[in-house]
């Protein structure tokens, strides 16, 4: 705004007292001060309010006008409720400077000229960054042009003076300014959005973290507006971005919620581009998969792992070794017209991404394809062989157990604002493959990860995962015992030890534990136990009296052994 729509307000009982020919200057802020040394508080185009107390003589004027002239700036309002008339010697003042100088009538509160004036710089600086908005729109809807969200968020900084970033479902940063969210932060916010959208809450949604607070505002997938996952929130809501502004919009003018809800149409354009760039890499997986369950012969496998793996890593030279992950989406209740599959592909890519990386486009080496209700990933991993290992026969060195992808770090930074899309009627369980050298072992990778992810399903809570390190327990068939079973089970072996433990005190149960644990050792057993081995003999001999069972034999330890960890 300009300095000569100040006087054109008469509410503002503003008084020019000099610097008539100064009016056109641009007012970018305001601040009120009675310091004899503002200038660190300036940075130029501000409009300074003053009540005088910092003068304490005419000599006092010079040196101030001085400071506010030498930091540009726009002009400076005095008012007259603590000397009544304005000084003559800072009108001089103001006039050798050229500093525009106004009096502020005393009725008139200094806050009431500040909100007016934050109120007009805002506006015009919304309708500026508007149509400049506008612009970068047509600009990428037309062409592949434009400097993506990092460039209309720098807009909001620079033009509205919000800090905003674009966030994944998972909280990972897509885009935003230099200074990134803390992790905690971010993942905090996934969440408070995901469980509003969930609850039906109009957005723009509020959430307030460590004290700061944020207005959520969703970024609608357009790709996929006609498809079966836009017509059940629940599916839609766990593959949209959102965009995170540091501010509280519950006060803002409908013109800047509306200009915001246009920054969010603007990035959900630049959302769909980059969703079509991962067609090529989907169709590479689905086609690899759809070899695999054919029970297609290796060296065709290993074929297409080749056409595959330059895309997937550019400039690797050999192919890699592999894992595979399956992920799998469940809802409670009717689920009419709904895919997991589409949902639990999307969702898998972003838990895949490594939440250390930024950007759009860190998900470029991960080939996702959807059969069903699973989603099954194909991760290359680089080459852990000598030179010249090769993806058709095992010439290069078997992988590492341990190395690639784990379960338990896949879901470390995502189990909690997923938990919340979730809510209460919807799971989401994976399952992780050892990592394989060859074609021919990609059907035992994908069995295997298929195997985990039911070892996931079987265990409590809203996001799950299991890896291959966990198929080599038989402890892994205890959670498909059906919960029945596992009572009679452990009541019919357990029950007759514990109402003894009740009635004497006597620790069988203990007393088995350990027993079992020292691999039936006597003396280890005795030594753990601080019994003498007599002692330990008539505890043993009444756990057999009451159970009926022999523990001299493998398959009475066997049952002991599972009751107690069912139990």
């Amino acid at each position: 705004m300009r300095l000569r729509a100040l006087l054109e307000t008469d509410a503002l009982g503003l008084r020019l007292l000099g610097g008539e020919e100064e009016l056109d200057r641009g007012v970018r802020g305001v601040m009120t001060t009675d310091l004899k040394d503002p200038s660190r508080y300036l940075s130029g185009g501000e409009l300074v309010l003053t009540g005088l107390a910092w003068r304490r003589g005419p000599e006092d004027s010079e040196p101030f006008v001085r400071i506010l002239a030498g930091a540009q700036v726009a002009g400076l309002a005095a008012g007259e409720a603590e000397l009544g008339d304005i000084p003559e010697d800072l009108v001089q003042a103001c006039s050798r400077h050229r500093l525009p100088l106004f009096a502020v009538n005393e009725s008139v509160a200094f806050a009431t000229i500040t909100e007016h004036v934050v109120r007009q710089v805002s506006g015009e600086r919304a309708g500026d960054l508007a149509a400049v908005v506008d612009r970068h729109r047509r600009l990428m809807t037309s062409g592949p042009t434009g400097g993506g969200p990092d460039a209309v968020l720098d807009l909001l900084g620079s033009d509205l003076d919000l800090r905003a970033w674009v966030l994944s479902p998972t909280g990972r940063r897509i885009a935003g300014p230099g200074e990134a969210l803390a992790r905690p932060t971010a993942a905090a916010l996934a969440g408070e959005h995901l469980a509003a959208v969930r609850a039906g809450r109009h957005a723009p949604h509020r959430a307030a973290v460590d004290g700061t607070t944020y207005s959520l505002f969703p970024i609608r997938n357009a790709a996929r507006s006609g498809g079966p996952a836009a017509r059940d929130v629940r599916e839609q809501v766990l593959s949209d971005w959102l965009l995170a502004v540091e501010a509280d919009a519950a006060d803002w003018p409908a013109a800047r919620l509306d200009l915001l809800q246009g920054v969010t149409q603007l990035i959900a354009v630049e959302r769909d581009r980059r969703e079509a760039a991962r067609t090529v890499r989907r169709r590479l997986a689905q086609e690899v998969l759809e070899l695999v369950q054919t029970g297609a012969a290796p060296a065709e496998i290993a074929a297409r792992l080749r056409v595959a793996a330059p895309v997937l890593l550019p400039g690797l030279g050999t192919a890699p070794h592999w894992q595979v992950v399956v992920a799998r989406v469940d809802w409670g209740g009717p689920q009419a017209d709904s895919e997991p599959g589409p949902v639990a592909q999307s969702l898998l890519e972003e838990v895949l991404v490594d939440p250390a990386v930024t950007g759009a486009d860190s998900a470029d080496r991960i080939a996702v394809a959807h059969s069903g209700d699973e989603a099954i990933a194909l991760v290359p991993l680089p080459p852990l062989g000598p030179p010249g290992a090769d993806g058709e026969g095992g010439r290069g060195a078997a992988p590492d157990a341990d190395a690639g992808l784990h379960a338990d770090a896949l879901l470390s930074s995502v189990q909690e604002p997923l938990s919340a899309g979730l809510a209460d009627d919807g799971r989401l369980t994976l399952g992780v493959s050892a990592a394989v050298h060859s074609a021919e072992g990609l059907r035992g990778a994908l069995e295997e990860a298929r195997h985990a992810r039911r070892v996931a399903a079987a265990r409590p809570g809203r996001v799950c995962a299991a890896g291959h390190h966990e198929l080599a327990s038989h402890v892994l068939l205890l959670p498909f015992v059906p919960d029945d079973v596992r009572r009679a089970f452990t009541a019919r072996l357990l029950d007759p030890l514990r109402d003894y433990d009740r009635r004497h005190r006597a620790e069988l149960i203990p007393t088995l534990e350990a027993f079992l644990d020292c691999d039936g050792s006597w003396t280890r057993c005795a030594g753990r136990l601080h019994l003498h081995v007599n002692t330990l003999r008539y505890r043993v001999g009444r756990i057999e009296q009451l159970t009926g069972r022999d523990l001299s034999r493998l398959e009475d330890k066997l049952d002991f052994f599972l009751a107690l960890r069912m139990s």
